[in-house]
């Protein structure tokens, strides 16, 4: 039988003994727990070294290796010096594989799952192998060793100030006078003063970070607050400590120690048993040896999910002000209105147009049914409609990839493009194609908004007959039909009514996209035309989608009582008053979206809980993991519609309440319309 003791500086409650088959080999593993004690860890070696085959050293210092910086920790040598007959490790062969492994089986188990997030290093030194493996997938990374260390509320940012922070650091950090020294600094008074202070810069790293990786015991400090949603790189996971993460309400742990008998053990304690299995010193052994035992044995890194399944991906959104009117909503611009002569805002909505992107509101608290989340912020850019149309669209490129890199700052993992800032140009492929994270311009999901919500009216005001299938016996109208949005509904709709017409300027265009249509849906009956007019008044339904930011595109006087008009355009095709000429038709501002979960968001001009299916779409596809170009330019699939429509059931996503220029519809709105239409039809 052989024989290998794990020494500890860690507490002897946790000592254990137990007897296991090892790579053909009967083991005896003893645990000794010192309770931070070096001095009776030198006793416990000398006193064990004749019947240890091997020796591990826990919850000591590795001799870490970062960059080029090879740095041997005083407190260790001066263990490994008191045995040197004997083979002695604290498993930094192993441990180094086995982190990085952890990372790279997480990613690719979960998908994109590192992409862009704020990852906090309580110990950057100690976890280097992570960081380098997680600087494949993100930038943010934050090392606290400066405060750690030193105190200092400061933390270093990238890989190369750790390097350069080590290099600085290691002839005081790694001296055994300065070991000392330091040990005492931290026990003076005036230390924790300071430490009590300065305190806050940690704890606001943790609570503005996605990953913590550091050791059990250095998570201690931190509230359920601050750790509700982590997730949590550390080792040896017992149930014990299970526990302590779900009191925490921490999201998800990767445990990259290895089990043995049922419970996680060392990665001091595995090295230190292949050691003595193969007869080699901790030296000796090479990556092969490591891989054969790995390999061998089954060892893989743990996901583990504390409170049940959990996974919280990350978003952003951009928008813009919709006119000069939403400036003067906006402190302190609406006193700038309101004392300023004319003509003063027609320059500040100029100036507006050139601020840098910044955050108007954190989202948080969307939840699927599925158990996965989101959280996410919207992102301003300044200009309105009337600035972004005046600009070359490559001054709005700059201002769109200045908010992807915000976002991709911030830790979102996809951005969706809101209202104009997805028109501009060629509709968001170029912007993709610079951006450092996926781009998703919405269109999808608005155009399979914008039908489900027509359908919805057209179904409760009761003018037309639906079948079965969900197939309307009437006419529908699609005004832009050869933009982005209206040519998606114009396929659509034509597999959903008897007759569709198409209305848009360009009769090529329109020509086409009749010929596409026909070839899609054959049957379909399709008519074309450059202006509303000859057709409007036959029309059950309407769909318009023009980016006219303002101009009239349809005379409302001539349309049908009991007509649906779903405004899918932004700004809106059909002004307030307009609207109110005619109580006896329905004019709804597209489908909007009712988010699952209890939703905390600034206020956008919703309802709350409410968002744009622009928004929503960049939400559904965070929940999927689906960090992917998802919809761009103006030519959207349809199958893309049908796929986003099908996914947001899935997430859970609802048709909210039908809306107008004046809010909710109630079900009286409905009443007066089907009354009105009603007694306009009657005959004389």
């Amino acid at each position: 039988m052989k024989t290998v003791v794990s020494v500890s500086q860690g507490s002897s409650e946790y000592d254990y003994e137990l007897e296991t088959e090892f790579l053909g080999h009967t083991f005896r593993v003893v645990r000794v727990g010192t309770d931070g004690n070096l001095d009776r860890a030198e006793a416990v070696l000398d006193s064990i070294r004749a019947q240890a085959d091997a020796i591990g050293l826990s919850m000591m210092h590795d001799h870490y290796q970062v960059g080029r910086e090879q740095l041997e920790h005083p407190d260790t040598a001066r263990l490994e010096a008191c045995v040197p007959d004997k083979p002695i490790t604290t498993g930094a062969g192993l441990r180094g594989i086995l982190q990085e492994w952890a990372v790279r089986h997480t990613q690719t188990e979960l998908g994109h799952f590192f992409d862009n997030a704020r990852v906090l290093f309580l110990n950057g030194q100690a976890g280097f192998r992570i960081a380098k493996a997680l600087s494949e997938h993100t930038d943010n990374l934050f090392f606290a060793d400066p405060y750690l260390d030193f105190g200092v509320p400061r933390l270093l940012t990238s890989l190369n100030q750790l390097e350069g922070y080590t290099r600085l650091t290691a002839p005081v950090m790694f001296s055994p006078s300065a070991v000392k020294v330091i040990e005492r600094l931290h026990r003076t008074p005036l230390y924790r003063m300071g430490e009590k202070l300065i305190s806050g810069t940690l704890h606001e790293a943790v609570r503005d970070c996605h990953v913590i990786v550091g050791a059990i015991g250095d998570l201690e400090v931190f509230s359920e607050k601050e750790l509700d949603g982590k997730t949590v790189i550390t080792s040896r996971v017992s149930a014990s400590a299970l526990d302590w993460f779900r009191s925490r309400r921490v999201a998800m742990v990767v445990d990259y120690s290895p089990w043995l008998e049922g419970r996680p053990v060392g990665v001091n304690v595995m090295e230190a048993m292949i050691s003595a299995a193969l007869s080699r010193t901790p030296e000796q052994l090479g990556a092969d040896d490591f891989l054969h035992v790995i390999e061998q044995l089954g060892v893989e890194p743990r996901i583990l999910y504390p409170n049940g399944y959990r996974r919280i991906n990350r978003f952003a959104f951009v928008i813009h002000p919709l006119s000069q009117q939403y400036l003067t909503k906006t402190p302190p611009l609406d006193w700038v209105a309101s004392v300023s002569p004319p003509g003063v805002m027609n320059l500040v909505e100029k100036a507006i147009a050139y601020t840098p992107p910044f955050v108007y509101s954190k989202v948080s608290g969307i939840q699927s049914p599925t158990g996965d989340e989101v959280e996410g912020w919207l992102i301003t850019v300044g200009g309105t409609p009337r600035e972004i149309m005046a600009h070359d669209p490559e001054f709005t490129y700059g201002r769109l990839l200045a908010a992807a890199n915000l976002a991709k700052k911030l830790g979102a993992q996809i951005m969706g493009l809101g209202a104009f800032t997805k028109v501009v140009g060629d509709a968001g492929i170029t912007v993709a194609k610079r951006a450092p994270l996926p781009i998703t311009t919405g269109n999808s999901y608005s155009a399979s908004g914008a039908l489900w919500a027509a359908h919805d009216a057209a179904k409760r005001i009761g003018r037309v007959s639906i079948g079965k299938s969900g197939k309307m016996a009437g006419k529908a109208m699609v005004v832009g039909a050869t933009g982005a949005i209206g040519s998606v509904c114009a396929r659509l709709l034509a597999k959903a009514v008897d007759e569709i017409y198409l209305v848009a300027p360009e009769a090529a265009k329109l020509l086409s996209l009749k010929e596409s249509i026909e070839q899609e849906t054959p049957g379909a009956i399709v008519h074309v035309a450059a202006t509303t007019n000859r057709d409007l008044g036959e029309m059950d339904m309407v769909v318009t989608a023009t980016s006219g930011a303002g101009k009239r595109i349809l005379d409302i006087m001539q349309v049908k009582p009991g007509c649906v008009i779903t405004d899918v355009a932004r700004p809106l095709d059909i002004p307030a008053e307009d609207v109110a000429k005619r109580p006896d038709v329905l004019v709804i501002e597209s489908g909007e979206i009712k988010l699952p979960g209890i939703v905390k968001m600034k206020d956008i001009g919703l309802p709350k809980g409410i968002a744009y299916a622009c928004l929503a779409e960049t939400i559904v596809l965070a929940l999927e993991a689906r960090f992917e170009n998802f919809t761009l330019g103006r030519n959207i699939e349809w199958e893309k519609v049908r796929e986003i429509y099908k996914l947001g059931l899935k997430h859970g996503m609802e048709l909210a309440a039908v809306s107008g220029v004046n809010g909710v519809f109630t079900e009286e709105d409905f009443e007066r319309v089907r009354t009105l239409a009603a007694h306009a039809t009657e005959p004389a």
